[in-house]
């Protein structure tokens, strides 16, 4: 969580701001707030950062994805391909649009391949949600090609990639539009939070007007402007904001140390003989959030999650996580909604409680992932792959390379 580790005052001051003009709602009431502009101002430095021609702030990176898939038009009955590997939320949005989600697989890097998104496409797909998972960029030049070819619209969930580039451009532009979230867990936080960037104006636009009930925002009377389409309440306070704004100030930083201390991670843990790591498609352009390892079995990563965990300094075994993978998704395969929706009514093309997805099994039995903090001292790295280095070698012993 870096952001959290780096909380000062550069947070208490923009946040001080809003409580002192009592405005913290982010439209209007122009003459209170003193000049405070706190979503705008975070909408700006996201915008600038990434190089997006538009950025837009919502309540949290859920209501960013739900964004992206009504300003792109995504809604009854059209499929969208999404991985097996992702947070629960753009699942979720995609049913909540109306849509049906299609679940291809990912590969090494641990993102959707091409070669999977292939092998679902069909007469309704409308759109890829392409997640860029823990902190870097799928095969882009692939996954781009496909949609061409099949003429779907590449959208990306670029949640836990803020800041991650791909042959210099920063993810979340590849596609028509991206998103980021600034949830308690991420790169930046804001507590909860949410970004959408885009190029385009008209996506911005229809973007805007939904997250906010369709008001268009023109002229200085709230609820008497036009209102070109429907919509519902994804806005974001500014106090959320404001926090936001001063942790994105934060993000060069963040990211220099990130890359730094991966480096060292890198260098360390390369010298044991039959680890492998993810796969990157553009390892300068990692925001380095995280570091993968790949062990040769899933019997040997559950015994280096083992003997991580004993000795203080477990990771992440994402194939027996349930946030994150759809093995252990029962309330999905079981569809248990509080109300009905589109796919119950339509069915789901797969059925979730049979289906197997071997590639993806592959890859997430045997990985093992761990945090990169942002304020390790030299020592306190050190001491920490200490640790890394033994459990893993001991898990290693007898493998053979």
């Amino acid at each position: 969580m870096p952001g959290t580790e780096l909380f000062g005052e550069e947070e208490r001051k923009e946040v001080m701001d809003v409580l002192n003009t009592g405005v913290l709602f982010r439209y209007n009431h122009d003459a209170q707030r003193q000049g405070h502009w706190k979503a705008k101002d975070f909408e700006a430095v996201i915008a600038r950062f990434t190089g997006a021609k538009h950025a837009l702030a919502v309540s949290s990176g859920s209501t960013a994805v739900s964004t992206m898939l009504a300003a792109c038009g995504v809604g009854y009955g059209d499929e969208v391909i999404v991985p097996p590997f992702t947070f629960i939320a753009t699942i979720e949005s995609v049913l909540l649009a109306g849509a049906i989600p299609v679940f291809a697989e990912i590969d090494e890097t641990l993102c959707l391949s091409a070669e999977g998104i292939r092998a679902v496409c069909g007469p309704k797909t409308k759109a890829v949600l392409l997640v860029h998972m823990c902190g870097a960029a799928a095969d882009l030049d692939g996954i781009m090609a496909v949609c061409r070819e099949k003429n779907i619209m590449l959208i990306e969930d670029t949640a836990q990639a803020l800041g991650a580039t791909y042959k210099g451009k920063h993810l979340g532009l590849y596609g028509k539009i991206g998103s980021f979230s600034f949830d308690f867990f991420k790169i930046n936080t804001c507590g909860e939070g949410g970004v959408v960037i885009t190029d385009d104006e008209q996506l911005i636009k229809t973007a805007e007007y939904f997250s906010d009930h369709g008001h268009s925002h023109e002229g200085d009377n709230r609820g008497m402007e036009p209102h070109y389409i429907m919509g519902t309440n994804y806005r974001i306070g500014e106090i959320n904001a404001a926090i936001g704004l001063a942790q994105a100030r934060k993000l060069p930083y963040i990211l220099s140390q990130q890359r730094k201390h991966k480096a060292i991670i890198q260098e360390r843990l390369s010298k044991i003989p039959g680890l492998a790591f993810r796969k990157q498609c553009d390892d300068a352009g990692d925001s380095a959030t995280f570091f993968h390892m790949l062990f040769p079995d899933e019997a040997t990563a559950r015994a280096a999650n083992k003997a991580m965990i004993e000795a203080g300094v477990g990771g992440a075994y994402w194939y027996d996580n349930m946030y994150h993978y759809i093995k252990q998704w029962d309330h999905l395969k079981d569809m248990k909604m509080p109300f009905r929706t589109v796919a119950h009514e339509l069915g789901l093309p797969q059925d979730l409680k049979t289906q197997k997805f071997p590639k993806s099994d592959a890859v997430l039995s045997r990985l093992i992932s761990f945090n990169i903090r942002v304020t390790w001292t030299e020592a306190e790295l050190n001491a920490y792959l200490d640790k890394v280095e033994k459990a893993v070698r001991s898990a290693m012993e007898g493998v053979e390379v």
